[in-house]
């Protein structure tokens, strides 16, 4: 799975594949290919591992000209990278590629087997290529044979097909992997992301889960799920997720907060069954390797570490696991002791963090069980020298404060304490919960971000404050210590977070009328002890301003409350960042600072 492009036309299409896939590139990938339908040769297929230049090579040599064609870059799921398990793959005179997990791929084949089909790769693409090519010879009406085949699919999918036998037609369906439509002048295209056309085009058609549609030079039929003729509506892409475009927005920083619901819905594309999550993303071996793991190591800095701080609450209370958090610079100058069986995961932003690189370098003579990276740019030294992947889709963050790439690692990591307690076999209820709270989280967060204007005028509070200081309780603790960071790096007021419980043991003696304290409140089982806690601010003379559950019983006029939404407690954590992220924005705007660029910073700190 990784990036899909296709394209019908009355022009030869494959520089337009070629250029969707480098277009795609940062997605990463270990192998790419084309199918391109040609009146007098058929399909004419052309695969390659490594990078698209390698495919270029091959072109070269075996030169596929059409003017129907698909084009795909994969990152290995069901199989070795190799040449041939690359896409496309073909069957009887048909090509698809494929995005995506076919879950029930081993009982097709099984079955596909034994009506005579023969295997050529490890995939379960394959498997779906000769489905399609099943239900083709029992009805000769290839929409049909599609729909068909796409009702014995389990899983999630973003397929493009064509045929020989109707070489105007592009055939494409979704269902749980992003695929748009892009409209030509005489010309119709296909990708997974919007990104591999806009050399061609700007105006999409999104579609919805469940539909399946047909292409052609003049346009596309889409039907929905219930094969229904439905109408997507035509949208102008006006800004790339890779644009250097501020917008609309005065900063980076504040475009990235309101690009959250998209970066998290994007990282969530692909990896989410119905009730289950999709463990297959990480590789053909990841839920029997899983299964093994009894320890979990994190290691990260700055904004990663905090992601990991709030993991280790989710793993240790779901997964049953011990679960040991640790600042990279200094877990690199230690001696490390390594249970048995133990994970290792690295988070970071850009992958080339020199501390958590040099990290994961000197864990791998520390005998651990594999080593996991969770970033947000494939191609990352990271990425490249771990066991396993899980990207986030952040897309690129200009801003030094990073945003959405927390929001994003919050997302991945809770992924992950999903898969553990799902091949733990531990608790299906609670792995459907959590699945069920993850597709919540982006219209959530729309809703927290029209908070704004009230966080706005919290904000002017700070304009002649010198140190701020920051409560949270249990997974909520991790959010204060974000929220000071952000306030520090970009308002540069000192800005130190507690644990509440930890108030009387020293920081109580800081509060009086001049200092700020900032409180996340939601509403779970911490919430009378951090009640009490905050009596104890307010009965000295604290400004205390809290974030918290809209059902709470708002507190006297000697404070300031922003009710959020009430949520599943395991997605709370990463609801609540958000206000504190426009709160440390907004006080920046009063001190006058500069936000996207804060001084004496770096926004991929490749040094120690």
């Amino acid at each position: 799975m990784c990036g899909i492009v296709g394209a019908v036309a009355q022009r030869n299409i494959t520089p337009i594949l070629l250029e969707g896939l480098r277009r795609l590139e940062y997605r990463g990938y270990d192998s790419a290919g084309v199918a391109v339908f040609d009146a007098d040769s058929g399909i004419q297929r052309v695969r390659a591992t490594g990078k698209v230049i390698e495919l270029e090579n091959a072109l070269a040599a075996t030169p596929a000209i059409g003017n129907l064609g698909i084009a795909h870059t994969r990152w290995a799921t069901h199989g070795k990278p190799a040449e041939h398990n690359a896409h496309p793959h073909v069957s009887q005179g048909l090509a698809i590629v494929h995005n995506g997990i076919i879950e029930n791929h081993s009982a097709l084949r099984h079955r596909l087997i034994d009506l005579g089909y023969v295997f050529t790769s490890e995939t379960d693409t394959e498997v779906v290529a000769h489905l399609i090519a099943w239900h083709y010879s029992q009805t000769r009406n290839l929409l049909q044979a599609f729909r068909n085949a796409l009702g014995e699919l389990h899983g999630a999918y973003a397929l493009a097909l064509i045929h020989e036998d109707e070489p105007q037609n592009l055939y494409c369906a979704r269902m749980g992997s992003p695929l748009v439509i892009g409209e030509g002048s005489g010309e119709s295209y296909i990708a997974s992301d919007p990104l591999a056309l806009l050399q061609v085009t700007d105006r999409f058609r999104y579609l919805d889960e469940g539909d399946h549609a047909r292409l052609t030079i003049d346009g596309c039929e889409i039907w929905d799920r219930e094969h229904a003729n439905v109408e997507r509506p035509v949208k102008r892409y006006e800004h790339a997720a890779h644009s250097l475009d501020k917008g609309e927005y005065r900063h980076y920083m504040l475009k990235e907060i309101f690009e959250q619901p998209e970066a998290i819905s994007n990282t969530l594309s692909g990896t989410l069954g119905d009730d289950h999550v999709l463990t297959a993303i990480l590789g053909p071996d990841a839920e029997s390797r899983l299964a093994q793991v009894q320890n979990i190591h994190i290691v990260a800095c700055g904004t990663s570490y905090h992601a990991g701080l709030v993991a280790r609450y989710w793993i240790e209370s779901q997964a049953g696991l011990p679960c040991q958090v640790e600042v990279a610079s200094e877990y690199r100058y230690r001696t490390v002791v390594v249970p048995a069986n133990t994970l290792l995961i690295t988070i970071s932003q850009s992958g080339e963090t020199a501390d958590t690189l040099a990290a994961l370098r000197f864990a791998k003579d520390q005998g651990y069980l594999a080593s996991l990276a969770i970033c947000n740019v494939a191609g990352s030294s990271l990425v490249r020298e771990a066991d396993w992947r899980l990207l986030t889709q952040a897309g690129p963050e200009i801003g030094v404060a990073s945003t959405k790439a927390f929001t994003t690692q919050l997302v991945a990591l809770l992924w992950l304490t999903t898969a553990l307690v799902q091949v733990r076999g531990l608790s299906p209820n609670q792995v459907a919960a959590n699945v069920a709270a993850l597709r919540q989280l982006p219209p959530l967060i729309e809703a927290v971000l029209t908070l704004e204007p009230a966080i706005t005028t919290l904000a002017e509070r700070f304009a002649n404050k010198h140190h701020a200081l920051f409560l949270g309780r249990g997974p909520h603790y991790p959010i204060a210590m974000e929220g000071a960071l952000k306030l520090k790096e970009i308002s540069y007021i000192h800005a130190e977070a507690y644990a509440a419980g930890e108030l009387k043991h020293g920081p109580l003696a800081l509060v009086d009328e001049d200092m700020p304290v900032v409180s996340v409140a939601p509403s779970d089982s911490l919430l009378e002890k951090l009640k009490s806690n905050l009596e104890e601010v307010r009965a000295r003379g604290g400004q205390l301003i809290t974030f918290a559950c809209e059902t709470i019983e708002q507190p006297g006029d000697d404070s300031d409350t922003i009710s959020l939404p009430q949520v599943d407690d395991i997605i709370s954590p990463i609801l609540y960042t958000i206000p504190l992220q426009l709160l440390s924005y907004h006080v920046a705007l009063v001190k006058g600072t500069d936000v996207d660029k804060p001084r004496n910073l770096a926004k991929s700190v490749t040094v120690e």
